[in-house]
């Protein structure tokens, strides 16, 4: 105790780290599975089918379709770990759970940057003590850990997007241009892997404009431009022979389906923040946060953009402000810390504060532990590797009949690009039948998925009617955090038991 109260006088910034590495390495360990359907489907699966010679979700050109179009999907970020799986094939790693603890590890280590340069600004601008509460927090809170080892571009945009923050605040009376050449990099950088960074960029531009600071604008604008037609635009032109095309397809399927996704009131954003940050704190960041906004225009201006444009736009998804998260943190411990150091109020009632502290940390702790360790999404991941295990899967019979489409198999652990068949509320297990009965033998799915328990003895019996040489093999259960998420969310069908059935030929 004695060297860790040394530490935190003497190098807290080092201490603030080891905590946040000992947490996000017990994700990397512990924390297997995916947590969305996006950092998985929409990034490892991708990238492993075409390190495999597939394109498991046709989003490249093809010979055999001409007609295919950019789906909009920035190629950048899953580039990268396409290479990265690459690496590992030629090195002869083929597990797929070896392989995920390995990426885990990578984006774990380059979750660090947040915190570092997240201290770094908050002492620039408010001090030791803030630097302090803002890393710590940063470091400890509940669900970054674990969202930290995922593949979420929401999140591994933000060490760019810090480091340019940090680039311009640090030099931010200095009349040279080259932070402003740093941080137009570094916020090309993250548009490439997150394309609604963009309105960070137009923040910072904004900001530096009020501030008369013009020639950092524009060479920070045309910084941002040359890495975004190299690394976005170059790659499009490469692949689809015109720049740029992955995002226009992006806009332009935003712009048109933006009612099609989950639609949620303009407050959706600050009602979550101020939840999941722990009330009464996430108040105090709030309040700290809009309370410097003129003072702090490089702070404050970029993330509000980004925020009110989330806000306004319909599509709603909880994930997608979490680029938002550390500025409110940084800003608004700089803001209440202001505050609260000149407040006869709140020098009068030391024990209220001290209170309000424990309760965020008592609640953060029971989170924190149960989330870095929480195996999401298990029962579709081990019901993959139970199969891929066994060495003989041809294809696959998903029985999902509570639903109107089936919940897609994540294929990287099963080791075998396939094209499921499905049994849903749309499409019943007679149709299935008549397309098995016509496959040949080497063909024919040998394997039946069921997910979820309800209805498990009639869907069951529904299948060994037209399947009558299905035999049961195992069940897979959810994790405790499933487990929790179905509790807190019946909705959330996704996270139920799985059973395995096995298919003999009957020719």
């Amino acid at each position: 105790m004695q060297l860790i109260k040394r530490l935190w006088q003497d190098k807290p910034l080092q201490l603030i780290l080891f905590a946040g590495l000992f947490f996000r390495m017990l994700a990397v360990i512990f924390s297997k599975g995916f947590g969305m359907f996006d950092d998985h489907f929409l990034v490892i699966e991708a990238a492993q089918s075409w390190v495999d010679g597939e394109d498991y979700n046709y989003w490249l050109p093809s010979l055999s379709d001409p007609n295919r179009q950019p789906q909009g999907h920035s190629l950048f970020y899953v580039g990268i770990i396409y290479y990265i799986l690459y690496f590992f094939k030629a090195t002869g790693l083929d597990d797929p759970q070896a392989k995920m603890y390995l990426i885990r590890l990578i984006h774990g280590l380059f979750s660090l940057l947040v915190i570092y340069y997240a201290y770094k600004i908050a002492e620039k601008k408010g001090g030791e003590k803030v630097a302090k509460l803002t890393g710590i927090v940063l470091s400890l809170f509940w669900m970054l850990p674990f969202l930290s080892v995922r593949n979420l571009v929401e999140v591994v945009c933000i060490p760019p997007l810090l480091a340019a923050t940090w680039m311009l605040v640090k030099h931010d009376q200095e009349k040279g241009i080259k932070s402003f050449v740093y941080a137009g990099l570094l916020l090309g950088c993250a548009f490439s892997i997150r394309f609604q960074t963009v309105l960070f960029t137009a923040g910072f531009g904004l900001a530096l404009v009020f501030m008369k600071q013009l020639k950092g604008a524009l060479v920070t604008g045309l910084c941002f431009a040359l890495v975004a037609c190299a690394m976005q635009g170059g790659i499009d032109y490469v692949i689809w022979h015109r720049p740029f095309a992955e995002f226009q397809e992006y806009v332009s399927y935003n712009i048109n389906n933006a009612a099609n996704y989950p639609v949620g009131p303009w407050h959706l954003y600050l009602m979550f923040l101020s939840g999941v940050l722990i009330p009464p704190i996430s108040l105090f960041l709030f309040f700290g946060y809009f309370r410097l906004w003129r003072k702090q225009l490089l702070l404050f201006l970029p993330a509000f953009v980004f925020l009110v444009f989330h806000s306004y736009f319909p599509n709603k998804q909880e994930r997608f402000i979490l680029p938002f998260l550390p500025f409110l943190v940084i800003l608004g411990f700089i803001g209440w810390m202001d505050f609260y150091n000149k407040s006869a109020f709140w020098k009068k009632r030391p024990g209220l504060y001290s209170g309000f502290w424990v309760f965020f940390w008592i609640m953060n702790s029971i989170a924190l532990l149960f989330i870095s360790v929480s195996y999401s999404k298990r029962n579709r991941v081990e019901s993959m590797c139970y199969i891929a295990a066994q060495k003989d899967v041809v294809n696959l019979i998903v029985e999902d009949g509570n639903r109107d489409d089936f919940q897609m198999p994540p294929l990287f652990y099963l080791q075998k690009w396939i094209s499921p068949y499905s049994v849903t509320k749309n499409i019943s297990a007679r149709e299935v039948w008549l397309k098995y009965i016509h496959l040949p033998k080497s063909e024919q799915p040998n394997y039946v998925v069921f997910y979820q328990a309800e209805n498990i003895a009639r869907r069951v019996g529904f299948m060994k009617y037209y399947f009558p040489q299905m035999h049961y093999e195992t069940t897979v259960e959810p994790s405790a955090i499933d487990k929790l998420m179905h509790f807190l969310n019946p909705e959330n069908n996704e996270n139920h038991t799985t059973y395995i059935f096995k298919l003999k030929s009957p020719n």
